[in-house]
């Protein structure tokens, strides 16, 4: 080989000066190409621009690795930024590889990932990368372009700041790296200086903040190996593209448990039960990957397999606020319908629901709105959907959980199902309040049962059941295999929304 073609090769692949490779070390960073070593099934198989601003010996590759690799035995096409470069800091040439490897995964229509660990926009370079038409703005318009059309996935290693942040909010999953990942529109000396607040950068965009509290992050990963390992999870459960369905794996049953579905639901429609000991009851065995679970707790959302064939649960938790539903929780659903939806990956949604939440605080915080966006995202997904009632349905809660008016291809009831517009006594105070206060006290209890005894007759699930409100009443014991068949049933669905444009949606 050339001596100064490998010269050049090493010192670029080498990335920046050795303090700064040590900076990263003693923060338990890894160093790009250790990244990408890991992420890939072997390594990078095609660099693009390797020798980007190779006439700048400060700059090599000009920031950031951009290629083709396979994740799983399948292609895939990567950014990722080198913080010993400048902090990853975005140049010309940077811009210019990024937008080139998103044009590529466009054009093989295989997932794009992006590694990020970047301090943004180099402000000397800003007239050359930031304005124009293939300046910094023109990758998030590719990737817009790109949503829901192949997955995308973020793992953030270190900052992603000011503009940048836009590449995870584009993204359809973000994973965190705790202690290290950061993301932020301004910087917390930005905001003392501009608006006078003080405040921490975990405060600000921190890791934990975002995955638990402002929703942006979906994964608090504690370390760059769990990322790593959380991405090619993830990615398992994905075609390459929409054209395409997830590919089925082995059937691996679930662990025979001391209690069986049966014994897990109580009896009282509002004791609190944990949903996640049913969902491994009915999934194969080890195959839930969950997102978002520190963000909104009261819903479940995750990829899982039943039968081999990956399906998308919702579920709500009686054990986090009662399972109720907010606007925060709401939106967490929204998002991973419309995910699952893009995908060709079935929905199935696990229902104990006493409805939304009400009162001031959330009316403020427009729950009707994101309400709304939650039960048209549900409404639209045209994949197959099967909803189970597990205990209860009440209210616009039934909606919202894929019920009978929304077109699912099943809406099935475990024997301890209830579906109403409210519980027996939400309803009977709702009805009988003043007659209740005008009894005499010894008399109230008495007639209290009375009534909800009359109510629970009138919504008595096989009087439901009856009316063709519910397709199928099914045994507990019975339902991984009732949904096993249900779902290859309906593997071969086709159909089309409606025809328009698009929605206008209540965002």
């Amino acid at each position: 080989m050339n001596e100064t073609l490998q010269s050049m090769q090493e010192k670029v692949a080498s990335g920046g000066l050795e303090k700064y490779h040590k900076s990263n070390r003693s923060k338990g960073k890894m160093f790009v190409r250790e990244r990408l070593q890991r992420l890939f099934d072997d390594d990078i198989n095609i660099e693009d621009a390797f020798f980007a601003n190779c006439m700048d010996g400060s700059l090599p590759a000009d920031g950031v690795v951009t290629g083709i690799g396979k994740i799983n035995g399948e292609q895939v096409c990567v950014m990722a930024n080198d913080s010993t470069v400048k902090a990853g800091s975005w140049g010309a040439r940077t811009v210019e590889k990024i937008i080139r490897i998103q044009e590529t995964a466009m054009k093989l229509e295989v997932p794009m990932l992006y590694l990020v660990d970047s301090a943004g926009a180099r402000i000397t370079d800003q007239v050359d990368m930031f304005p124009n038409r293939r300046g910094a703005g023109r990758i998030f318009h590719n990737q817009i372009k790109l949503s829901g059309r192949v997955p995308q996935v973020c793992l953030l290693f270190g900052p992603s700041a000011a503009g940048g942040a836009y590449i995870p909010a584009f993204c359809d999953i973000v994973v965190m790296v705790e202690g290290n990942a950061s993301m932020y529109l301004g910087s917390p000396r930005m905001a003392e200086k501009v608006i006078g607040e003080k405040v921490s950068l975990e405060e600000m965009g921190g890791a934990k903040m975002h995955c638990s509290i402002s929703g942006c992050g979906d994964v608090l990963a504690s370390d760059e190996e769990e990322a790593i390992n959380y991405a090619r999870r993830y990615l398992s459960y994905f075609p390459s593209n929409f054209r395409s369905i997830p590919k089925r794996r082995e059937t691996i049953d679930p662990p025979e448990l001391e209690k069986s579905i049966a014994d897990l639901i109580p009896q009282n429609q509002n004791a609190p039960f944990d949903m996640y000991h049913l969902i491994e009851r009915l999934i194969d065995e080890e195959s839930f990957c969950e997102i978002k679970k520190k963000f909104a707790p009261e819903l479940i959302t995750g990829l899982a397999r039943i039968d081999g064939r990956t399906v998308g649960i919702i579920a709500n938790q009686p054990r986090a606020k009662g399972g109720v539903l907010f606007p925060d929780s709401a939106d967490k659903a929204a998002k991973f319908m419309q995910l699952c939806d893009a995908f060709n990956i079935p929905l199935l949604f696990l229902v104990d629901i006493p409805g939304f939440m009400i009162g001031t605080k959330v009316e403020r915080a427009g729950i009707i709105r994101h309400g709304a966006k939650m039960l048209s995202a549900m409404s639209e997904a045209t994949v197959p959907k099967i909803s189970v009632i597990v205990r209860k349905a009440y209210g616009a809660g039934l909606y919202a959980m894929a019920g009978p008016a929304f077109e699912p291809d099943a809406c099935i009831a475990l024997p301890s199902a209830q579906i109403a517009v409210m519980g027996p006594e939400a309803a009977v105070n709702a009805v009988y309040a003043n007659k209740i206060a005008a009894l005499d006290e010894a008399e109230r209890p008495a007639f209290i049962k009375e009534k909800q005894e009359e109510y629970k007759e009138n919504i008595d699930l096989y009087r439901l059941a009856s009316e063709m409100v519910i397709d199928d009443i099914v045994q507990p014991e019975r339902l991984r295999q009732d949904l096993m068949l249900r779902f290859e049933a309906y593997q071969s669905k086709n159909v089309t929304f409606t025809e328009r444009k698009h929605g206008v949606y209540p965002v």
